[in-house]
């Protein structure tokens, strides 16, 4: 018996698979991959959906947003409609009758009822004069000697303040007292010191 080298070489077998071609998957494996498959586009399609009602709920509550502020002081508004046709009357009786003590009832009317309808809504009026200074609630304008001795009191209101729901909604306008004699200025210095 001749034995050539080469001989010893076992032989590959007849059916090998090529590198690039995936062995075959053994059964039961391409149902699962069947149904991931179809389980990916669910998902896909599912997230498409959200999105798209996502961008359709932003869309309906930027349109709701608008609406509501369009349309966000309708009742204060109706509440001051009154006032409106008060101050219409007082104009007409006015005229009709000459009289300024008709004028000025008419006109305190209003003020009643103009106030009424603020604290419907929690606007309330800031008592100033006689308080001590507070620039958190007060808006200084001018200094007046006083003629007590006391400072930093408010002495005079020149433009009412009023709170919101207990916050400031505006300061008031006032004069505040300063210590010195009680001999009158040539006119109200002003609280930086210049006349």
């Amino acid at each position: 018996m001749n034995l050539h080298p080469d001989s010893l070489i076992p032989s590959p077998p007849a059916s090998t698979p090529d590198a690039g071609t995936p062995p075959p998957a053994p059964p039961g494996q391409e149902e699962a991959l069947a149904a991931k498959t179809e389980e990916v586009k669910r998902l896909q399609d599912r997230l498409l959906r959200l999105q798209a009602e996502f961008e359709n709920y932003k869309k309906r509550m930027a349109r709701e947003k608008v609406e509501f502020l369009k349309f966000a002081n309708e009742s204060l508004l109706l509440e001051f409609l009154p006032v409106l046709d008060n101050l219409e009357r007082a104009l007409v009786s006015t005229r009709a009758e000459a009289s300024f003590a008709a004028l000025a009832d008419g006109v305190e009317m209003i003020v009643r009822l103009f106030r009424s309808t603020l604290e419907k809504f929690g606007v309330k009026p800031m008592e100033a004069v006689g308080q001590p200074f507070d620039p958190s609630l007060h808006q200084a304008v001018a200094q007046l000697k006083s003629s007590d001795g006391s400072e930093n009191h408010v002495v005079d209101e020149i433009q009412k303040g009023y709170f919101l729901e207990g916050r400031v909604l505006r300061a008031a306008m006032v004069r505040v007292s300063r210590a010195g004699s009680s001999e009158p200025e040539d006119g109200p210095t002003r609280e930086d010191g210049q006349a």
